[in-house]
């Protein structure tokens, strides 16, 4: 049988009385608060990037450092985080990681050099992973009837997604009026309602029967996850001849075959590595990836396009970038009729091909590409992406049993995450070797300032203002084309990468 939105053998709870149904879905309400502030935080800075580069001349490696730390150690504690919260409590968790939170965007706010900013983007990551996995969680505590739950998933999904849809337009509002570090304070009053209201209004939930924390599982995901990713990003960039690639390559194989060993053995392991032997799972958790990884890597690089080489200010950026956020919105409401109407597979399926078809429109982009097919990739990506992502959620969670959905729900954020740094590290990473070779030496620029204009977009055109006239406008101009041509290949590559993803998302979602 073709796979559904919800569990077939759920059955629908008790009705409550009015008043406990308004306090579960003013609960719900405070989950979409928790997960809009995390998500809109990986996306905020984007429209920061330029400014950023002026203000504290980051390399262009400590640019991509800048930008996917704070996904790289999300990804790499959500699954332990996940489990740690099925053994304390989700509600417990996902408080302690609201004040953490704040802690930590503080720093990051008034960061003085790169090195902080990154260390604080990590630092946000830490506290980011005790907050998602509970908000799923927690979902499925309020909300034990499954067709209720399919609906307060897709609320929770367009939170999701909008807001990081969103979170260039919030940051471009910011960054009219303010410094860049103003995109971090914007969580400081949010966190103090999530403080109040989540303390009121959340139920404690977690495993009666958790077993023991296994520290030792969670060095090595931990391990292997950020291992891993460090070393597909400096392949990319800088190939494998660098003693550190393949240590770091091997480390994060070894890590994770020695995590998954270990989850195998434990009587109550942090993970149940067999739930992938559910194709539901499994599907979920690759497409959720593959759409994410797909996506991210481009749009990081949208903004600066939009900004650097179109020359739009931040604000009118951010958008430009609002069909995506509505695509998002509407499209993660309605994903649970999509999914009655043409099943679990076919949705499925049906947004990754969408994604892809999008994401290939921006492999044509030049300079002067009208607004209105921009618009047009932006509705698509968006759209695609909250139906990809609500859906996953979905499946995920209601794949696994209610007392280790904590876990479950890591899965998922784990694979949105990871997606997200890999996205930005390997199709950056592109953009990155392309760059500099079709910039080249302009003529009439001398070899300090070529080498300066060669880091990054940014950085060129800082160097550009710096030239007399016809110089500087010739090194401006090349700068922006060298800058597009990497990026259209790196959108093309994430088209056939998604595309993919959706042929093998069929396959494991096909009738037995």
């Amino acid at each position: 049988m073709t796979a559904t939105l919800h569990s077939p053998t759920t059955t629908p709870a008790a009705a409550p009385t009015p008043a406990a149904d308004r306090r579960r879905w003013a609960g719900l309400a405070v989950l979409v608060l928790a997960v809009t502030m995390v998500v809109i935080d990986a996306t905020v800075l984007v429209l920061a990037i330029p400014s950023i580069t002026e203000t504290l001349a980051p390399s262009s490696t400590a640019l991509l450092w800048i930008g996917d730390s704070y996904s790289f150690v999300l990804a790499g504690l959500l699954v332990s985080m996940g489990a740690l919260s099925d053994r304390i409590g989700r509600k417990r968790l996902l408080l302690i990681g609201v004040g953490a939170f704040g802690a930590a965007s503080l720093l990051a706010a008034y960061a003085p050099s790169p090195a902080w900013l990154i260390a604080s983007r990590a630092l946000l990551g830490v506290a980011g992973a005790t907050i998602m996995p509970s908000t799923l969680s927690l979902i499925r505590a309020l909300f034990p009837d499954a067709r209720e739950r399919a609906r307060a998933i897709g609320i929770w999904g367009a939170a999701a997604t909008a807001g990081a849809a969103a979170g260039p337009l919030v940051g471009g509002l910011l960054l009219e009026h303010f410094w860049w570090g103003s995109v971090f304070l914007l969580n400081l009053p949010l966190i103090a309602v999530l403080l109040v209201l989540g303390g009121w209004l959340l139920p404690e939930s977690k495993n009666p029967s958790p077993g023991r924390f296994d520290l030792l599982s969670v060095f090595c995901s931990m391990t292997g996850l950020i291992a891993l990713v460090y070393a597909i990003k400096e392949a990319a960039a800088h190939g494998v001849d660098r003693w550190d690639v393949p240590l770091a390559a091997v480390l994060g194989v070894l890590g994770l075959w020695l995590f998954v060993r270990r989850q195998l053995r434990l009587p109550a392991p942090l993970l149940d590595v067999r739930l992938f032997a559910d194709r539901r799972f499994t599907a979920a958790v690759l497409g959720a990836l593959i759409a994410v990884f797909g996506l991210a890597g481009v749009v990081f690089f949208t903004s600066q396009y939009l900004q650097l080489v179109r020359g739009f200010s931040p604000l009118r950026s951010g958008l430009a970038e609002m069909p995506a956020f509505a695509g998002a919105a509407i499209a993660s409401m309605l994903t649970a009729r999509l999914a009655r109407r043409a099943g679990a597979r076919g949705a499925l399926v049906g947004g990754m091909v969408l994604l892809g078809l999008s994401l290939g429109m921006l492999g044509w982009l030049r300079q002067d590409t009208p607004y209105l097919v921009l618009a047009v990739v932006f509705l698509g990506v968006g759209a695609a992406e909250g139906l990809v992502y609500t859906l996953a959620s979905d499946l995920v969670l209601t794949a696994a049993p209610a007392e280790k959905s904590g876990a479950a729900s890591a899965v998922s954020e784990t694979a949105y995450e990871l997606g997200t740094a890999l996205g930005i590290a390997l199709f950056g990473s592109v953009v990155a070797a392309i760059y500099p070779g079709a910039l080249g030496a302009p003529p009439g620029v001398d070899g300090a300032t070529a080498a300066k204009a060669q880091q990054s977009l940014g950085s060129a055109v800082e160097a550009a203002r710096t030239l007399p006239g016809a110089a500087g406008q010739a090194l401006a101009e090349a700068a922006r084309s060298a800058f597009v041509q990497g990026m259209s290949l790196a959108a093309l590559c994430a088209a056939v990468l998604v595309l993919c993803g959706a042929g093998l998302a069929w396959r494991l979602l096909r009738r037995p």
